[in-house]
């Protein structure tokens, strides 16, 4: 019988309240990647589980929410929805704004999706 020892990470809390979205995204994304320890491996998950609080109180203008846009696909052909951010913040809030960038600044890689569930935002 195998024993699974599991590794007690700390968490890195970012406080995101009167910052940019870009400048909270990278430092998130380079600490979530693990390039902010010295044992950084690009192969294997090195990183820890960071936790971004107050994310409704990020600093963005409208004109800079106006011209951000994500796209989703369904599947259908002609299914692609282009959305601005000002539809995604009204709808689903500036949390998924700040998801989608950080989602963004990470490789595209299998590792990517380790990332991700070693991340938490809350408003």
């Amino acid at each position: 019988m195998k024993k699974e020892i599991k590794e007690i990470r700390e968490v890195k809390i970012i406080d995101a309240s009167g910052r940019t979205l870009g400048r909270v995204a990278s430092e998130v994304a380079m600490s979530l990647m693990g390039k902010t320890k010295a044992t950084f491996e690009r192969n294997t998950y090195c990183g820890f589980p960071v936790k971004v609080v107050n994310a409704s109180k990020i600093r963005i203008t409208s004109k800079k929410l106006e011209s951000i846009y994500h796209t989703r696909y369904s599947g259908i052909p002609g299914g692609l929805r282009i959305l601005s951010g000002t539809e995604t913040a009204e709808k689903k809030g500036m949390k998924e704004l700040v998801n989608l960038a950080i989602y963004k600044m990470l490789p595209a890689n299998r590792l990517r999706r380790t990332m991700l569930k070693n991340l938490t935002v809350t408003d």
